[in-house]
């Protein structure tokens, strides 16, 4: 649907870049264990003014809910096709992170917002030749809610039936990696040991909660706060498990020739990306406003209230990328035997990003050693 930015946007595109927002649900993300069966593109495009960069269009792809927050806000703000200028946006939506990797491959989209999962799933399969990390987009968002009824400390999970997304998906992994720091045995693929680890879709976790069928789930928002809507007891914040409480969970990724023969495009929306997470730092509640409007249209439901709040303080929008943590998840998938040793070289390239920090006077981004030169 076109759009246009508003004109407080433009006063307050340089505000700082990371604030506390809602993360949805990443939906089926997985180190290559199994395909989604339920995406389901939808695309849309917005008006082009102006002269074309060296592309006609750019086609991104991100999931409909606000996992995917610096999307929904920059294209229902228009902020992403300001600086297109007559280069045409033609957003389409998936339900899960493989499908999306799988049209980036066929050119079917060029950039895409996703989780660090299917990126390096995407970036291994490949062997670095299909795709490259240019910039962060989120961090945070994930929990272990449980029905306090049955669980009341941390030791208790043990013995317990818990609920992840899919195996292999982020979650899943970061659950697998924890299980096995307590000293408890589970099989990865089975999911059978010390915990009942039971792969669920984000979509039907509620229900087997509400019915008893699992005890707990280790899930993002706005699943968690689904679930401490229905009596569930937040045990433990992923965040509190890494370095300053940040770890990524959503990245920007974009299709290795397209970087290659348009960089002036990628860096257009790359400055969207920026300048959109600027603006959700200065205008929080119209962003949060904006984003569940812009939720609403792609998915004909928009998040209540008791959902909405309560999930948007658990995440920070982010430009940085946050390299080091994609390292340590993937380091964890070895560990869990989901995942056979990657050689991650090169999955960055952040040149981009930087030279547009540097033009507004910011540092730039690490990518813990894993970047192009």
């Amino acid at each position: 649907m076109p759009a246009s930015a508003r004109p407080a946007a433009r006063r307050l595109l340089r505000a700082a870049a990371a604030v506390p927002l809602l993360i949805g649900a990443l939906g089926a993300c997985g180190y290559g264990s199994q395909k989604d069966a339920g995406s389901s593109p939808g695309g849309r495009s917005t008006t082009a003014q102006g002269k074309a960069l060296s592309a006609g269009t750019v086609r991104i792809g991100y999931f409909p809910n606000i996992t995917h927050a610096t999307t929904l806000v920059g294209d229902h703000e228009g902020i992403f096709q300001k600086e297109l200028g007559g280069t045409e946006l033609r957003a389409t939506t998936f339900n899960a992170g493989p499908s999306e990797i799988e049209a980036l491959n066929a050119g079917s989209i060029d950039i895409g917002w996703i989780g660090p999962s299917p990126a390096v799933n995407g970036y291994v399969k490949s062997k670095g030749k299909s795709l490259r990390i240019i910039s962060g987009s989120a961090s945070g968002g994930v929990k272990l809610v449980v029905d306090p009824k049955k669980i009341s400390s941390l030791d208790d999970v043990k013995g317990k039936r818990i609920a992840t997304p899919q195996k292999g998906n982020t979650q899943d992994v970061a659950f697998l990696n924890w299980i096995a720091e307590q000293g408890w045995k589970v099989d990865p693929q089975s999911g059978k040991g010390d915990v009942s680890v039971v792969r669920t879709d984000n979509k039907v976790t509620p229900d087997a909660f509400k019915s008893g069928s699992v005890d707990g789930a280790w899930v993002p928002e706005p699943t968690a706060s689904k679930l401490v809507s229905e009596g569930g007891k937040v045990l433990l914040d992923e965040s509190t498990l890494w370095p300053d409480k940040k770890f990524v969970i959503t990245n920007v990724v974009v299709s290795q020739k397209f970087l290659d023969q348009h960089p002036d495009v990628v860096e257009a929306v790359l400055r969207g990306s920026v300048k959109t997470n600027a603006w959700i730092a200065a205008n929080p509640d119209k962003a949060k406003a904006s984003a569940n409007a812009a939720l609403e249209q792609l998915s004909g439901k928009a998040l209540p209230p008791e959902i909405l709040d309560p999930a948007w303080k658990s995440i920070t929008v982010t430009d940085d990328p946050l390299a080091a943590t994609l390292r340590a998840q993937a380091d964890h998938a070895v560990k869990a035997g989901l995942l056979q040793a990657p050689d991650l070289s090169g999955i960055y390239d952040l040149r981009p990003l930087d030279k547009i920090l540097n033009a507004e006077g910011r540092p730039a981004v690490d990518a813990a050693k894993l970047g192009e030169q």
